[in-house]
């Protein structure tokens, strides 16, 4: 509630307007001592208890539960609760996607029924296309609880059924294989990330560079049609998005030239879900044989 006698100093920046005769202050009530004046604010400060992080602004703590933490909780506690909301919310999406690849790729009437039925598989490119961006490109979107959950459910689904399709044209060894490498690689570049000193969020330009002179080879490769171009495509396809699982990583870790915000759980949930993804595709399209 506000309280009158609480001095205010004048904020910096302002003179007193002309004219203007200061009322004379007014006594403490009895019982009561005087309230020290607030000195004028600078910036942004820091919450009690721990510093502001370099790279984002510093949202409130969240406790375990989700909740509001008092000053007692450090920053390190906060990125602890955001990377095991991010690798939980990941989980789901890779079991559901799974579940999803087993399916298309076991089932022998699914071939037959992709082939017949391409509307639905254009309208699930399109529930994806429209998804994704919603939620990378929408900050207030993905902040938005519950709606933005519900949008990365759908998103997820959509993508689980894009992948799905794409397998029914290899055949199931290959699938299986893909996917034991896929998760072995993952696993793998994680835990290097975890652990190495290198720090791979200093190489956002040159990762950006080599994901464009990437798009241009599959370009040129629509019109050309060499299986070994293919091959080496896929590979350098499957490396890349290695780095970029590894960047990823770290940024949501914290501590490197990079970080996200603790409030982005849904956004890093997004950029490993299809790391990954992406890495199991050009693993598939390299190890595939198709039917």
């Amino acid at each position: 509630m506000y309280d009158p006698n609480k001095a205010y100093p004048a904020q910096p920046g302002f003179a007193p307007q002309s004219g203007y005769v200061p009322q004379p202050g007014y006594p403490p009530q009895g019982g009561y001592a005087p309230q020290p004046g607030y000195p004028p604010q600078e910036g942004y400060g820091g919450q009690p208890g721990f510093a502001p992080q370099p790279g984002y602004e510093q949202p409130p703590a969240y406790g375990a539960d989700g909740g509001m933490a008092g000053s007692g909780f450090s920053s390190k506690e906060i990125r602890q609760v955001f990377v095991r909301k991010v690798y939980t919310l990941l989980s789901i999406q890779l079991l559901v996607t799974t579940a999803f690849i087993v399916f298309f790729s076991t089932n022998q009437g699914t071939t037959r029924w992709v082939r017949e039925n391409p509307g639905v598989i254009l309208a699930g490119y399109l529930v994806f296309i429209i998804t994704y961006f919603s939620l990378v490109c929408c900050e207030g979107v993905r902040r938005n609880h519950p709606g933005n959950l519900i949008l990365l459910s759908v998103f997820t689904l959509a993508m689980s059924f894009m992948t799905g399709v794409i397998t029914t044209a290899y055949k199931i060894d290959s699938v299986m294989l893909a996917l034991g490498i896929c998760a072995i690689c993952c696993i793998g570049v994680t835990l290097f990330s975890f652990n190495t000193k290198y720090d791979f969020t200093s190489c956002a330009g040159v990762l950006f560079v080599l994901l464009i002179a990437l798009i241009v080879f599959g370009f040129v490769l629509i019109f050309t049609h060499s299986p070994i171009a293919q091959k080496i495509y896929a590979g350098l396809g499957a490396m890349l998005f290695m780095a970029f699982l590894a960047f990823d990583t770290q940024m949501i870790m914290g501590g490197k030239k990079v970080e996200l915000s603790p409030e982005e759980h849904v956004f890093a949930t997004i950029m490993l879900y299809m790391d990954i993804v992406q890495i199991f595709l050009f693993l598939l399209q390299l190890f595939g044989e198709r039917k």
